[in-house]
């Protein structure tokens, strides 16, 4: 089992959008594509800046190439969704683990 996991560093003014379009549009729209399961969004409590809040979104993805060719079909398109939407004011990035 692998852990998708999207680190996101979120200005403070921006959070509450923030987390109403993960939870009702992000989170929901990839559910549809049964690719990532089991969603989980986590507030990160520590290594934060004062003007910032850090969330981690993380999904369960079977293998290394499903969630490649998940990235090849919508990665792309999520990442210039959250850059539309917030522009510089929501930053990420990806980290891929394995459940030990």
């Amino acid at each position: 089992m692998l852990i998708y996991n999207t680190t996101y560093h979120v200005d403070i003014a921006e959070e509450d959008n923030f987390l109403i379009w993960v939870k009702e549009v992000f989170i929901p729209e990839v559910i549809q594509q049964e690719v990532l399961q089991n969603p989980r969004i986590c507030k990160i409590l520590s290594h934060s800046q004062p003007d910032q809040v850090n969330y981690a979104l993380q999904w369960e993805v079977e293998s290394a190439a499903v969630l490649h060719k998940w990235h090849m079909e919508y990665g792309d398109y999520a990442k210039k969704e959250v850059t539309k939407i917030f522009k510089e004011k929501v930053l990420s990035f990806d980290t891929l683990m394995k459940v030990i």
